[in-house]
């Protein structure tokens, strides 16, 4: 297997069909030890994209690894979110989730910040297309509940149309306050 950078495993592993991107996040080997010795099992979590705004992640076990990949692919293609991005590159607003004791905050970013964000979570990034985001994880570093808490927080992005129409506005004037923000902060 592949050496990462720090000499570490790289766990990463990419894979395109019908305009979906694979990223493996984790396996997980598991073992019942039996009267003949010990019967080893996997799981696996993958997230899937289109590189476009929609992404999903997936959970599969087997006692196969490429079986388990395949299991979590389908599971994560089954259920995929939409996540609007500002200008096809980055998030529009600020914003936090969480699951369990996992704690995520992602931060929109200018054009050339890239990513920045940890292990898991990068993942989410990459396979939804965007380019320009910082993310910090807080508290639990298991990679279910890192992957569980940036779609929580990827689920309550919202674009400005739909803010604009829960306020009753127009959608040029929310842009154009948006303008007078930006302009009084320099």
């Amino acid at each position: 297997m592949a050496r990462g950078p720090q000499g570490g495993r790289n766990n990463r592993r990419e894979e395109e069909d019908d305009g979906f991107v694979d990223k493996l996040v984790h396996i997980n080997r598991v073992a019942k030890v039996v009267k003949g010795g010990r019967r080893f099992g996997f799981a696996a979590l993958v997230v899937v994209g289109d590189q476009k705004g929609r992404v999903g992640f997936g959970h599969g076990k087997a006692r196969e690894v490429p079986e388990a990949i395949r299991k979590a692919s389908e599971a994560a293609k089954r259920d995929l979110i939409f996540v609007p991005l500002r200008d096809g590159r980055t998030l529009h607003h600020d914003v936090n989730g969480r699951h369990g004791a996992g704690k995520v905050v992602l931060r929109s970013a200018p054009p050339g910040t890239g990513i920045i964000a940890g292990g898991p979570m990068r993942a989410v990034f990459e396979t939804v297309g965007m380019s320009d985001v910082v993310a910090k994880s807080l508290g639990s570093s298991n990679p279910y509940n890192m992957v569980r808490a940036t779609f929580d927080a990827l689920k309550r992005q919202m674009h400005p149309k739909a803010i604009a129409e829960q306020r009753g506005i127009k959608f040029s004037t929310l842009q154009d306050r948006r303008r007078d923000l930006i302009g009084a902060d320099d």
